[in-house]
């Protein structure tokens, strides 16, 4: 599953997205995108922990007025701990996109269904591996006869830390693999003892590195970074729909991601700290972290965001190599189906930004 929201405001943030989406929407329950005043279409799209830093462009897009300038009512939510991942959501129709990371549209496909990624917006997890100083970890090769904590069982990062044993030799019988979720309840794990080590994001990173009862050990956090302890360049954060929606669609497709593609220009060209002015308060000061934090956590890890929204090349092949090593999927994948980069291609063309990422051709 994509990443719980496990800040102390994740259930403040659901209960506000939510009760915005009921109060815009007079058709709560379809799962199509609807028009509403002025024939603006509208799209339910549910990210998989809205106040994370890895997640932070869907909610910039909002805030800076991009879903609007591009002609489309954006309803966002966020998954709750417990409850249902965002890329469930999406798949069974309660909302009609996730932001969730790439790797489901494999998983998908090898379960038979059809879901595509429509835009990328980072290339790397954005996750580091946060170990205690008496563990001794210091790459996958240490994992053996440790306690690591992941956000769930059956998670990405649960799937990145069995990746990252078995790229080192460490077979998953010979450590131990807990639940933990993120913010303080991951914090409290490695305080108390119950791990050796948490794999987690911002600006959870930053709180236990200031606590001092962690440090970076592995580092996803950036492109770079997921490239050396990968092989490759890993997409994670993106926006995932059911291939049948977007096909049925594509013109309200188009809007979404010309406005994400323009957020991604926008935080190339922006410093944390301007990224930091424009989300909202609760995402970037709260009991786990200060605003100060927060930026400087933001400086450190925004390597992870690609700028043109476009998948990398080798990316798709790194996701799915990591899927087969832990055996999510044994059957045969067609990752061109997994993904399109047409939507963010087109978006860059219109605004006439010029494109970096090499993009993923049709074998990834």
């Amino acid at each position: 599953m994509s990443r719980r929201p496990a800040t102390v405001a994740a259930s403040l943030l659901a209960v506000l997205a939510l009760g915005a989406a009921s109060a815009c929407s007079g058709n709560s329950g379809s799962t199509t995108a609807s028009s509403g005043s002025g024939g603006t279409p509208t799209v339910k799209l549910m990210v998989g922990g809205i106040d994370k830093q890895i997640y932070l462009p869907y909610q910039l897009a909002q805030n800076l007025g991009f879903y609007k300038k591009y002609g489309v009512a954006v309803q966002l939510s966020t998954e709750q701990d417990g409850g249902v991942g965002a890329e469930e959501a999406m798949a069974s129709g309660q909302v009609d996109m996730a932001g969730a990371w790439y790797n489901h549209t494999i998983e998908f496909q090898a379960k038979g269904k059809a879901v595509e990624d429509v835009v990328q917006l980072s290339g790397a997890p954005g996750e580091r591996e946060m170990c205690t100083k008496k563990s001794g970890v210091t790459s996958g090769a240490d994992f053996k006869g440790k306690t690591l904590g992941v956000t769930d069982l059956g998670s990405g990062t649960d799937t990145l830390t069995q990746f990252l044993a078995a790229k080192k030799g460490v077979k998953t019988s010979q450590f131990h693999r807990i639940g933990v979720g993120a913010g303080s309840t991951a914090i409290a794990a490695l305080q108390n003892g119950k791990v050796d080590c948490v794999m987690t994001t911002q600006p959870t990173v930053a709180a236990i590195q200031k606590k001092g009862v962690g440090t970076s050990a592995i580092d996803l956090a950036t492109t770079q970074g997921a490239t050396a302890a990968m092989g490759g360049a890993y997409p994670a954060a993106s926006v995932l729909a059911r291939t049948d929606w977007v096909n049925a669609h594509k013109d309200t497709v188009q809007k979404v991601v010309d406005a994400l593609v323009a957020t991604m220009h926008w935080i190339n060209t922006h410093s944390a700290a301007d990224i930091a002015d424009k989300l909202p308060a609760s995402f970037v000061s709260n009991q786990l972290v200060t605003k100060a934090d927060y930026i400087s956590a933001l400086t450190e890890d925004k390597g992870q965001f690609l700028p043109d929204g476009i998948m990398p090349a080798g990316g798709p092949k790194t996701s799915l190599a990591t899927d087969r090593l832990v055996g999510n999927v044994k059957g045969s994948v067609d990752l061109s189906k997994t993904f399109t980069n047409d939507f963010a291609v087109q978006a860059n063309k219109t605004e006439g930004f010029k494109t970096t990422t090499t993009p993923a051709g049709p074998t990834g």
